[in-house]
C-alpha cells in the first residue's frame, strides 16, 4: 500500500503533458510565427508556450536559428506528387498553386526561406518536384533550374509586400491616393492604376508569362 494515498486524489486536477521533442518545439514556434511573426519567435517566447522553462528547449534544438530550421521543415509539408499530372505547364501551375497556398497559410515562410541555410529533405523534395516537371521538355539542366528558381521567385514576390519594387499599387489605397494627388509627376502610374480597378491579378499574369516564355524555349528546344 503507498504511503501517500492523498498523491492518487490529486492526480484528476494535474495536467499531464505529452513528451517535449523537437516536433512538439517547432509546432510551438510555428504557431506563434503564424500568429503574430516571426521577429516575435524567441527561444523564451516558444518555451511559455510549452510551459517549460527555457533551459528545456535546448535539449532539443541549440538556438533559434537551428528552431527556424526545423520550423520551415515542418511547415511547407511533404512536397507534392505530380505524377498523376500530364503535360509540364499543367503540373508546374498545380505545384506553385500549391507553394502559394503553403506561404499564405504561413506568412513568415517568404521571409525565412532566403539567405544560406540548412535545407530539410521536405524543403528540397519541393524543388525536386518542379524540376522534374520539366524533365521531358528538351532544357538543359541549368535552364530547368532557373525556370524553377524564376517560378519560385515570382511566388515569393507576389506574396511578400516587403520586398522593393513588390508593392500592390493597384490594390493599395492609400498608395493609390498619394499617387493620385501628385498625378503631374507620375501620370503614367495614374493612367495605369485607374485602369487597374484594384483587382489583383498580379499572380495569374506573371505565372502566364513566366509559362509561355518557357514554352517558347521549349518549342525552340
Amino acid at each position: 500500500m503507498t504511503e501517500r494515498p492523498e498523491l492518487l486524489w490529486g492526480l484528476g486536477d494535474q495536467e499531464i503533458r505529452p513528451p517535449l521533442t523537437v516536433t512538439r518545439v517547432a509546432a510551438a514556434g510555428i504557431a506563434l510565427a503564424d500568429e503574430v511573426g516571426l521577429a516575435a519567435v524567441s527561444m523564451r517566447q516558444v518555451a511559455g508556450r510549452l510551459g517549460v522553462t527555457k533551459m528545456a528547449l535546448y535539449r532539443h534544438v541549440v538556438s533559434k536559428a537551428e528552431l527556424v530550421a526545423v520550423m520551415i521543415e515542418i511547415a511547407v509539408g511533404a512536397p507534392p506528387d505530380l505524377s498523376t499530372t500530364q503535360g509540364w505547364r499543367p503540373k508546374l501551375t498545380e505545384w506553385a498553386g500549391l507553394m502559394r497556398e503553403t506561404w499564405q497559410l504561413h506568412p513568415w515562410l517568404p521571409a525565412a526561406t532566403v539567405g544560406e541555410r540548412a535545407m530539410g529533405p521536405r524543403e528540397i523534395g519541393w524543388t525536386e518536384a518542379a524540376v522534374a516537371a520539366l524533365a521531358d521538355t528538351g532544357l538543359s539542366g541549368g535552364q530547368r533550374l532557373d525556370a524553377v528558381f524564376l517560378l519560385s521567385g515570382h511566388i515569393r514576390n507576389t506574396r511578400s509586400t516587403a520586398t522593393a519594387g513588390t508593392q500592390p499599387w493597384n490594390r493599395d489605397k492609400s498608395l493609390r491616393r498619394q499617387i493620385a494627388d501628385h498625378g503631374d509627376r507620375f501620370p503614367a502610374l495614374v493612367a495605369a492604376t485607374d485602369e487597374a480597378h484594384g483587382d489583383d491579378s498580379s499572380w495569374e499574369f506573371g505565372l502566364a508569362r513566366i509559362f509561355d516564355g518557357l514554352a517558347l524555349l521549349i518549342a525552340a528546344s
